[in-house]
């Protein structure tokens, strides 16, 4: 079976991984996105699949496998499709890579293409179901393997696999998580499709929902929510775009927090009020329900701080109003 296999982010490189290491996958080509600058130096960078593709032609090289090339279009357009074309594939795998893929495009496949989905869809729809699902603060989510269709992650089921939640994770542990359960499972799904004994299922129309894209402002911390929405948030957007607040002109990333549970968890003045420490949970600020308890903190530009350091430097931060 020769694949294209489609993604950008880090979350994808374990699934390419994957179908690299199977023998009677031949990788036909790699689809990723163009190289960006990601680093000090300014200089363009390839992407995190882009980079694991360049990683796998040497190995293939190594082993006398045949290569493949790694395209970076900015656009799906009549000269990638031509391209692709050559590569003779059978199936499209994709993974966050960032592009719809039209009907010109799908028709290269004469097997289709299959989608991989960080939710247990119909649930979560969209560009950022790992977030979606730390911030509703769920018990439970998942990966789905889907076949591609012209609606938005509206394909039908190929296989998936539920993961519980303990209410700890960011965007970065749980994106890892589903990374390798991803990879775990992705070489039966092609096995099957290969042997024409794939099953899929229709997704539920009723209980289709949707996420959004996430956006940096998004990230700017509403101290009248209460102290467990605040802590979903400062997990959902780690990595990115971290949650910030200010303190005396200054932009305050709040990198690490949990919801206070001490004896002392009422309300005890406005919200973003600095309250005190608490010697094991760390620094402890009013909220509109409940309090915060901060463990980790940096000011912009500035180095991330454990909270007792952070208030070696600080001293006027106790009392202080935060936002």
């Amino acid at each position: 079976m020769r694949v294209v296999f489609a993604g950008s982010p880090a979350i994808a490189v374990p699934s390419l991984k994957a179908l690299s290491r199977e023998e009677w996958i031949e990788l036909a080509g790699v689809l990723t996105s163009q190289d960006n600058p990601r680093k000090r130096n300014g200089r363009p960078q390839p992407s995190d699949t882009g980079e694991a593709a360049a990683a796998i032609l040497k190995e293939y090289e190594m082993k006398g496998r045949p290569s493949f090339p790694i395209l970076k279009p900015l656009k799906l357009d009549s000269a990638i499709r031509e391209q692709v074309k050559e590569l003779k594939p059978d199936l499209l795998v994709s993974f966050a890579y960032g592009h719809f893929f039209g009907p010109k495009f799908m028709a290269l496949f004469p097997l289709g293409g299959i989608n991989i989905h960080a939710s247990l869809l119909p649930k979560y729809r969209g560009p950022a179901p790992i977030q979606a699902a730390i911030l509703k603060r769920d018990d439970v989510t998942g990966i789905s393997i889907q076949r591609l269709s012209q609606e938005m992650d509206g394909g039908d089921i190929l296989a998936s696999e539920e993961l519980k939640l303990t209410g700890k994770e960011t965007t970065d542990s749980l994106g890892e998580i589903m990374a390798e359960t991803a990879a775990r499972i992705l070489p039966g799904v092609l096995k099957k499709i290969a042997d024409g004994t794939a099953h899929t299922e229709v997704q539920d129309a009723d209980k289709v929902s949707y996420c959004s894209l996430i956006a940096a402002e998004d990230a700017i911390i509403d101290w009248k929510m209460s102290a467990a929405e605040i802590d979903a948030r400062v997990r959902a957007f780690d990595p990115w775009p971290l949650c910030r607040t200010g303190h005396n002109g200054r932009d305050l990333l709040i990198l690490k927090a949990s919801v206070y549970k001490g004896k002392n968890g009422g309300a005890q003045g406005e919200p973003g009020l600095v309250l005190g420490i608490d010697k094991q949970e760390g620094i402890l600020v009013q909220t509109g329900e409940g309090i915060l308890a901060i463990t980790e903190l940096q000011y912009q530009a500035k180095k991330a701080l454990f909270w007792r350091d952070f208030m070696n430097g600080a001293r006027d931060f106790l009392g202080s109003k935060l936002g």
